[in-house]
């Protein structure tokens, strides 16, 4: 009989509590393996350690990786073992281990439930991306202190020591069907730091009409679309400083249009106080004031409008 200290053990509790494997969401299997995991203990590396040696799965940290990956695993007669890179940070070990565990889930869920039809290579992938987003960054938990820190991407990342793209994705995640929210990541996207393009960015898929403004045609910048000079993200590049701007207008409606967008970008700098990153949200107006704890802290220059772009 299998026990909970073999991960084909845990895809059988799952089973059993939910029965198909694709029924269960992400957030549900992560919420199930905190708890029989991690109980009272903090998620971090040790302790991630710890659950993958209870788990029978040898952790080996790597010199050299396969070119574009982060880490892989292998199976062979019931030997497992997870592979990282040595020289990783311990919050990107961390997000490795989850998500190879993950994908090891999936091939062992066919033996758990008989007709269920494992995800193919790009969707495991993502699904292992959120599974291991939603150990690290608990549903609940992390929208509160979405909300709390005024929807600010650079203080929740220090706060939970991830990383501002992580962070970022979990954000549209965990606010999906909640209210609109847009929000991107940008980072240099030449050698010399003059442009800069969206590395990542997420929404929230909201039913509510009058929050359906993504088939505006090119106004929300996707991954490789570089910002302009006079852009929100050019701004603040240019002077180092956060950026709000009050109202974007999405039509040519005249100036008393009620509706439209604010969107705030706040830079990241490094110990160079030289700009490495701009994390950029937009709400719409009517949620305006959800930023307010984010602008008291970080103060940053007012712009009154912009029309059908950032």
């Amino acid at each position: 009989m299998k026990t909970l200290n073999d991960l084909s053990g845990f895809c059988d509790h799952l089973v059993g509590k939910f029965g198909s494997p694709g029924d269960c969401t992400e957030d549900q299997k992560a919420d199930e393996f905190r708890r029989i995991y991690l109980r009272d203990l903090p998620v971090n590396l040790r302790s991630l350690r710890a659950i993958a040696t209870c788990l029978g799965i040898q952790l080996k940290g790597l010199e050299t990786m396969p070119r574009n990956l982060r880490g892989y695993h292998e199976i062979c007669d019931d030997r497992k073992c997870l592979y990282y890179r040595h020289d990783d940070t311990a919050s990107g070990i961390q997000n490795t281990i989850l998500h190879e565990l993950r994908e090891m889930m999936e091939t062992m869920f066919v033996e758990a439930y008989p007709t269920y039809k494992p995800l193919r290579t790009s969707a495991r992938h993502i699904a292992a991306n959120r599974f291991a987003s939603a150990v690290l960054l608990p549903e609940d938990e992390f929208r509160a202190n979405v909300f709390k820190t005024g929807f600010d991407v650079i203080r929740l990342s220090r706060g939970y020591s991830k990383s501002c793209s992580q962070v970022l994705l979990r954000m549209g995640e965990v606010l999906r069907g909640r209210l609109f929210f847009y929000g991107s990541l940008y980072e240099p996207d030449d050698a010399d730091g003059n442009d800069w393009a969206v590395t990542y960015w997420t929404g929230s898929n909201n039913d509510d009409a009058d929050s359906n403004v993504y088939g505006l045609d090119g106004l929300f910048p996707r991954r490789g679309r570089k910002a302009l000079a006079g852009s929100l993200i050019g701004l603040t590049v240019k002077t180092g400083r956060p950026h709000l701007v009050g109202r974007i207008t999405l039509t040519d409606e005249n100036e008393y249009f009620d509706g439209g967008l604010t969107a705030l970008a706040q830079p990241l700098t490094g110990r160079s106080r030289q700009v490495e990153k701009v994390a950029m949200v937009a709400l719409m107006i009517q949620d305006s004031h959800l930023f307010d704890t984010q602008i008291d802290k970080i103060n940053p220059v007012k712009l009154e409008r912009f029309h059908r772009h950032f």
